[in-house]
């Protein structure tokens, strides 16, 4: 996952007065004809079962070698100088593992002479099978996974990197340990689809595949308290075209339903409505630019969506892709009646003149602008006056999409999004889902995702605990 390249070289000679190794290869890798063989199959895009070569074409093109150092003396004296290093905790909304330093200058005897192995005759026959034109550099080093550590979808695409390699030094493992390398179909537009293959990490297994447009994969989650131990890095070559990312359709978005004050009463604790307490949460908000407002609902109503929430007769289904989310929505024409309320609260003209004094950004065009509270105007309107008008798009003078549900971060292209939203020219928007999360759900940040002036809202149920 590195952003900067920092290549290995071979190593010309071993320092002065520490013990040289030598990693020796699997000598399979050696027999010219198993080479002519594997590199015919990896052009046709062909299986290749052998006992020291396994190669596939699907979902992409990836290879299996078993066994891939000679002796196990070595893989294990290399495992025990691996786990001597310095490991640093690595975390965000991608990755949870622990990662060594930059292996491409590490001075312990046996990570070099896997490193001189790696650049010189491995590069060689990988070269040979793959027919790409490799570097005699490389990138590397360790990581380890631990109970809970997972490395979700994606691709590895990075300038100049052409084959990923994983050699893996585990205990004994099974599949039921997590920790599996799970391979992704992919669609027309080069998106990550379903789970085709995992690939249980074995002792002295070494993985490779061609890094690609499609090359999407993941570490799932260990789950077991065994130590995931692997040497991991790319070989570079020439660069090769990439196809333009794709641009995926946002949410549909809506203004909002014109709907009186007095859905807020029916739905939402008194105590947010109160003129004074609006004016305290908007203070805050503004300092923090995020806030909670616990017991929203009435406790009735809450008790009522959790209850909705429970019918069989609602319909959720699986988003993606996997390289940008994983969770459940709901198709809206199956839901009860009571999410069907909450929904039109959540959309309607009521609630966005609400969020205003809450926020101070402009939801609705009794809100003050700005500019009325330069003018000592700045007020919060009244939530429990009676309806207003459906107000037109010139009098929302800095709008914003109001969001409900987490909604997903959209795709739109920032010319799109921004000729509206900073002109001050549009009326406020809002976009949702009906999300259901469990275990192994989550949201990524990528670099398609736009940047749109926006507020997120949440609501929470089932939390509790």
């Amino acid at each position: 996952m590195a952003t900067k390249r920092r290549g290995a070289a071979a190593p010309a000679a071993a320092k002065r007065g520490r013990r040289e190794a030598r990693a020796e290869l699997c000598a399979a890798l050696g027999d010219a004809a198993l080479r002519e063989r594997a590199g015919a199959a990896w052009a046709r895009g062909e299986r290749l079962r052998h006992e020291a070569v396994v190669l596939e074409s699907a979902p992409f093109r990836h290879a299996v070698l078993p066994g891939f150092l000679a002796g196990p003396a070595f893989a294990e004296a290399l495992r025990d100088e691996l786990l001597g290093l310095g490991f640093r905790g690595r975390r965000n909304d991608l990755l949870s593992l622990w990662q060594s330093e930059e292996l491409g200058a590490s001075p312990e005897p046996h990570v070099a002479a896997l490193r001189h192995a790696l650049c010189e005759e491995f590069r060689v026959w990988l070269s040979a099978v793959t027919q790409i034109e490799l570097e005699p550099t490389i990138d590397i080093s360790c990581a380890k996974y631990e109970y809970t550590d997972v490395l979700l979808c994606h691709d590895d695409e990075l300038e100049g990197r052409r084959i990923a390699f994983i050699l893996y030094l585990v205990p004994p493992w099974e599949k039921s340990d997590g920790g599996t390398l799970d391979l992704y179909c992919t669609d027309e537009h080069f998106q990550p689809q379903q789970i085709t293959k995992s690939l249980v990490p074995s002792w002295n297994t070494l993985v490779f595949f061609e890094v690609s447009p499609v090359s999407f994969h993941q570490v799932s989650e260990v789950v077991s308290q065994k130590c995931r131990l692997s040497v991991s890095g790319w070989f570079h070559g020439p660069s090769v075209a990439r196809p333009a990312r794709h641009i995926e359709a946002p949410l549909a978005r809506s203004p909002h339903i014109p709907c009186d004050h007095e859905i807020l009463y029916e739905w939402i604790n008194l105590v947010y409505l109160d003129m004074d307490s609006q004016a305290q949460i908007q203070e805050e908000f503004e300092e923090q630019s995020e806030i909670l407002l616990k017991d929203f609902l009435k406790k009735e109503k809450y008790q009522l969506l959790c209850e909705a929430l429970e019918n069989k007769e609602i319909r959720w289904s699986s988003q993606g892709p996997a390289n940008k989310r994983l969770y459940e929505a709901a198709e809206e024409d199956s839901l009860p009646d009571t999410l069907k309320k909450f929904l039109q609260l959540l959309r309607s003209e009521a609630l966005f003149l609400l969020l205003s004094n809450f926020t101070g950004l402009k939801l609705h065009f009794l809100a003050p602008s700005d500019e009325d509270e330069d003018a000592g105007e700045g007020q919060a309107a009244d939530t429990t006056g009676h309806s207003s008008p459906k107000p037109k798009q010139e009098e929302t003078e800095q709008p914003a999409n109001g969001n409900a549900h987490q909604p997903r971060q959209s795709d739109n292209t920032p010319e799109a999004q921004d000729s509206e939203t900073q002109s001050g020219s549009g009326t406020p928007v809002c976009a949702g889902e009906l999300r259901r999360w469990t275990h192994g759900h989550y949201t990524l940040v990528h670099d398609s995702q736009a940047t749109e002036f926006a507020l997120d809202l949440l609501f929470f149920c089932g939390c509790e605990g």
